[in-house]
């Protein structure tokens, strides 16, 4: 099964996606260091920095086998729709889910998954449900905190999740099923997986803060403040990754009784 990352960041998605057998095979990404972070991971997938000019053909031209996707996902800007922001929704030039649709309506994988922020579903999740089954898709939603994987902060995120058949009654069935067991994760704030994202393991928080005083300082070291950035708008990987297993799960079964 093959996938396409949009608003990548540092690749979030890719590796809970790689943690499901689930392979990645184009980007797309303007951040700079962002993209360093990629290339250093997935030194072999090509990135595009645009999403804007992405379409079928530029994919093809750096030899992405367009036919063969079956999942694009991306985290689109949170900031027209965070709490933290002016929450202007689809006024906001960052509103960048219009062109996320285009490309999924060009080359129309059998799966979508797009992330945001918790308040995206009081402003643009119906505009975002209703896109998706003008074309063909059936979608649902979930907020899945990261505490509900064991990391020490709450961070509600709103996943969406789309199938572009609407006849496959097992495939929904099982995504029912996968709503419900995140639902019981939630309330129990239990999981199997690691605590937190290895992206975190080697920051000596408590040295940082002696040394800087306070985030964002003027420390001669700029890459800090890319890093932060960078894991601050990332997608946590054990957020998505039940979503990605069972993805997988479905895609796996419904190949298997196509074949039979």
């Amino acid at each position: 099964m093959k996938a396409i990352e949009l608003f990548a960041g540092i690749g979030g998605i890719a590796l809970a996606a790689e943690w499901a057998g689930i392979e990645t095979v184009a980007f797309c990404e303007k951040d700079e260091y962002c993209q360093k972070v990629l290339n250093k991971h997935w030194p072999r997938v090509p990135i595009f920095d645009d999403v804007c000019t992405l379409n079928s053909q530029t994919l093809q031209e750096r030899g992405v086998d367009i036919g063969s996707i079956e999942l694009i996902s991306g985290g689109f800007p949170c900031q027209p729709y965070s709490i933290a922001g002016k929450r202007r929704g689809k006024e906001d030039d960052r509103d960048l889910w219009p062109e996320m649709f285009r490309i999924i309506k060009e080359i129309k994988p059998t799966w979508v998954v797009g992330e945001n922020v918790a308040n995206f579903v009081n402003m643009e999740l119906d505009r975002t449900l209703f896109d998706l089954e003008s074309i063909g898709y059936k979608g649902k939603s979930f907020i899945i905190p990261a505490c509900a994987v064991n990391a020490p902060h709450k961070r509600d995120r709103v996943f969406v999740v789309a199938h572009l058949s609407d006849t496959c009654s097992i495939g929904h069935k099982r995504v029912e099923r996968l709503q419900k067991n995140n639902q019981q994760v939630a309330t129990r704030r239990k999981s199997p997986f690691r605590s937190t994202t290895k992206l975190f393991d080697d920051i000596d928080w408590k040295k940082r803060a002696a040394e800087s005083g306070f985030l964002g300082r003027n420390d001669g070291i700029p890459n800090r403040v890319d890093r932060i950035r960078g894991l601050g708008n990332a997608v946590v990987p054990q957020q998505i990754y039940p979503i990605l297993k069972y993805i997988k799960l479905i895609h796996e079964q419904m190949a298997k009784e196509v074949i039979s």
